[in-house]
């Protein structure tokens, strides 16, 4: 039994996720279910800190577990991530959803099933495992996605990213099944052993590994796999988005790290421009610059923080890059993945409250004077932008720091890499700080609609929360990085 214990932060979803199923169909109201759903978040992620801070072996995993999912300090550390995004974005529902009426009891057991399926994507060590959690996370994102029934736009959004999705899911497969001929292994350690050993089929495994690749990079929507996001990001309800932006992105990541270290991290096939890492770059260099630019065209603000989301997929490839040379640069993947976590859910959390039901504020104008207006629901929403821009004393600056600086000691070859960073979050400045102007330096045109700030328990929980750790994180930043740098040696050790 012991064994199964290190499994509990997933358990206490599934149990959590029947339980919530149950109670659905005898509340004629969510709030109860958003209520339930963010205790069901806190006790997984509970479970997780507890595993954490005991040091659980990982090696008394059950071997029925270990041979397709992660028991490790990475597995936790992740669990912790993906647990705080679905309870905050939770809580942005609970009030979301009964001040625009469309509250219904699916959507709360639609992310925590989604969330069950982020975790055991970023546990998983084998390609089964990680099918598996990919298409049960990839399920409910795209219910989430088309979550508003009546609104065209939704329903847009909704089948685009369910036929975009099912393509990069089959062009993973196809390339799970094309490694699986190349080494005869489906799990990562097995990938990586018979790369090492030379009994590899190069054709096949090359084939095999870009089409892997590429259907990872789908999940973190980075340039030139992002076209579905601003339009999904757009058409969902605001709390779904949030949760896709964070929870979906975080677990991508997560895999993406472990594949790449575990099964790719030789020097067969990271060195000279023909390894990941050359190609990598260039991802990252095109996700940044296209990223920012587009943010900057846009009016609304939804869409504007869809392209900022593509956007950090660059920064953090450009730690993902650097992985291949050195330990910090993995540890810095981490902790901005965590940092992203805490101020996109506050940044899209202020758009929430800033409008409710039929004065809502979707664009830049409907900004205008927000802030003289209503001064301290415009608090967190500077707090979360500048976060995002990546400003002192905020999560954001760190993350961005411990990136680029794992760029920069990775070598010669990653410091351009990291000099291109900072010139495109010099750009992302300009729409970031376009809100601030907005909101306290312009005033609504005449006749136009003025947006009216929400009332929600629910929303003001979760907007405190994450702001305390946007500051909190960038204040004191070294206990959240010690937690990134033990979860990043345990990847490695492996």
């Amino acid at each position: 039994m012991s064994g199964f214990i290190l499994m509990a932060p997933l358990l206490a979803l599934v149990v959590g996720g029947l339980i919530a199923m149950m109670v659905d169909g005898f509340v004629k109201k969510g709030a109860e279910l958003a209520t339930l759903t963010t205790l069901i978040f806190t006790v997984a992620g509970g479970f997780s800190l507890a595993l954490w801070m005991t040091g659980a072996d990982a090696e008394a995993a059950h071997p029925a577990i270990a041979t397709y999912l992660a028991t490790d300090k990475m597995a936790l550390f992740f669990d912790l991530v993906i647990c705080a995004g679905g309870a905050l974005s939770t809580l942005l529902a609970g009030g979301y959803l009964r001040e625009h009426g469309m509250e219904r009891g699916e959507f709360y057991i639609l992310i925590i099933f989604s969330a069950l399926g982020a975790m055991v994507l970023a546990r998983s060590v084998d390609l089964l495992s990680l099918f598996l959690g990919l298409e049960t996370m990839s399920l409910g994102v795209y219910a989430m996605a088309g979550y508003r029934r009546t609104s065209a736009r939704a329903v847009e959004g909704a089948v685009k990213y369910f036929l975009l999705g099912s393509f990069a899911a089959a062009i993973l497969l196809f390339g799970s099944a094309l490694l699986y001929g190349a080494t005869n292994h489906t799990s990562f350690a097995g990938i990586g052993a018979a790369i090492t050993e030379g009994s590899a089929e190069p054709r096949l495994l090359l084939v095999g590994f870009a089409m892997l690749l590429i259907g990872l990079i789908f999940k973190v929507s980075a340039v030139p796999f992002h076209q579905w996001t601003p339009d999904v990001y757009e058409g969902t309800v605001t709390p779904g988005t949030t949760f896709m932006s964070v929870v979906v992105k975080a677990a991508a990541f997560a895999v993406l790290v472990r594949v790449l270290m575990v099964s790719f991290g030789g020097e067969e096939m990271t060195s000279g421009s023909s390894g990941w890492p050359a190609f990598l770059a260039a991802i990252a260099v095109v996700t940044m610059i296209g990223g920012n630019l587009a943010a900057i065209s846009q009016k609304s603000v939804k869409r504007m923080l869809a392209y900022s989301s593509i956007a950090h997929a660059g920064y953090i490839l450009v730690g993902v890059c650097a992985a291949a040379y050195t330990e910090e640069a993995i540890s810095a993947v981490f902790y901005y993945l965590l940092a992203y976590t805490a101020s996109n859910v506050l940044a899209f959390g202020s758009l929430i409250v800033v409008g409710s039901k039929g004065k809502e504020a979707v664009s830049y104008e409907d900004l205008a004077g927000v802030g003289r207006r209503h001064p301290m629901v415009a608090i967190p929403f500077i707090v979360g932008t500048l976060s995002l821009l990546g400003l002192p004393p905020t999560a954001g600056f760190f993350a961005k720091y411990y990136v680029f600086n794992a760029a920069v000691q990775a070598g010669g070859g990653m410091v351009w890499l990291a000099v291109i960073g900072v010139l495109a979050s010099a750009v992302g400045a300009f729409y970031y700080l376009k809100v601030i102007v907005y909101m306290f330096m312009k005033e609504p045109q005449k006749g136009a609609p003025i947006a009216v700030p929400m009332r929600s328990a629910y929303v003001v929980v979760a907007l405190i929360i994450s702001g305390y750790f946007v500051m909190k994180m960038g204040i004191t930043p070294s206990v959240y990085l010690e937690m990134a740098v033990e979860a990043a040696r345990q990847l490695v050790a492996a």
